[in-house]
């Protein structure tokens, strides 16, 4: 399969409350002041209050829209790519549908989950059905309340996260655009899927099984030392089929933005990838580890910043927990 002719044409974001900054989180975890900071670099994130991750997505959803100078009668599907998931049944994208206050609309609804690498597989999926002619215009909405999971006991994890959501409008591009999808690649490596988990809540441990002593089950866990040495192992094979399916190398890109999964992470994509500081896009410093809303965070904050305009190379690229790891080749 060639390039297809796919583009994004607004995004938009939201972000709960005012930040939490990294001080506040030291003392949390009851670590010494500085340690979150020296140990993860997030210096703020956001934590959700009363809002649900289906209001999250459809503020996002509403700017996004906006944006794009388009209206929700202009979308004919509506796609969730999240790794939390507001409840089992029924999919979130259904309650953003339902937040955006179009639940007689008949848009169809459903949710897309590879966890950290949701809104790429999303975007990879989607492609083809927009290049096919089965959708015109498809909404993709990133929403993650990722601080009700987390261990606090756990610090090191506890002091990665934030929430937030985060979408897109994707469209078909017109002949003579130059707006396209090149090239998008996924693995997944299943020896690391106790690297990254919730036990409970599914039918392995259901909810009924909860109680005071496996209320660890229930939260989130992690073994960040593990994912970092899976993923050292096979990124480098990794990207070279990645890139050489586009055909490009990584001086190409205009733009690179990675999954942040932490700041160990972020030194080994720059690293292994001879990524350069001026193509590198940071989102973690001010948002943490959002999920699967951390991409497409990272995609509105470049074009907010004038970093990304139509016709740049941009690389989207991440692990997730499976262990996955995915990318995505666009020309702007």
């Amino acid at each position: 399969m060639g390039a297809r002719h796919i583009k994004i044409t607004g995004t938009g974001r939201y972000l709960p409350g005012t930040g939490i900054a990294a001080e506040e989180i030291d003392r949390r975890i009851g670590a010494e002041p500085g340690w979150v900071m020296r140990k993860t670099s997030v210096a703020n994130r956001h934590f959700a209050g009363e809002e649900t991750a289906s209001e999250m997505g459809a503020n996002a959803a509403r700017e996004a829209l906006e944006r794009a100078g388009l209206t929700f009668g202009d979308i004919d599907c509506l796609v969730c790519a999240s790794g939390t998931m507001q409840q089992p049944i029924p999919c979130t994208a259904a309650l953003i549908q339902r937040a955006l206050g179009e639940e007689e609309s008949g848009v169809p609804c459903f949710d897309i989950n590879s966890t950290c690498l949701s809104f790429v597989t999303a975007l990879d999926t989607l492609s083809y059905l927009i290049d096919a002619g089965r959708y015109r215009r498809i909404l993709i909405v990133s929403s993650e309340i990722a601080s009700k999971g987390l261990n606090w006991s756990d610090k090191e994890s506890a002091a990665l996260f934030g929430d937030g959501a985060a979408a897109a409008v994707v469209e078909r591009s017109a002949d003579g655009e130059v707006s396209r999808l090149l090239h998008a690649r996924m693995t997944t490596h299943s020896a690391g899927a106790r690297h990254s988990e919730i036990r409970g809540g599914g039918s392995g441990l259901p909810a009924p099984g909860y109680s005071e002593e496996t209320a660890a089950d229930y939260l989130f866990s992690m073994d960040g030392e593990a994912i970092f040495r899976q993923a050292s192992r096979l990124l480098p094979d990794f990207m070279r089929e990645l890139l050489g399916g586009a055909g490009l190398s990584m001086n190409d890109f205009n733009l690179v933005v990675p999954h942040q999964g932490s700041v160990m992470a972020m030194r080994l994509l720059q690293r292994k990838l001879g990524i350069s500081e001026e193509q590198m896009l940071y989102v973690a410093p001010d948002y943490g580890n959002v999920i699967a809303a951390s991409i497409p965070l990272g995609l509105d904050k470049a074009v907010r910043e004038g970093r990304l305009n139509r016709g740049d190379r941009v690389l989207l690229v991440g692990t997730s927990a499976g262990l996955s790891l995915g990318g995505a080749v666009l020309i702007y």
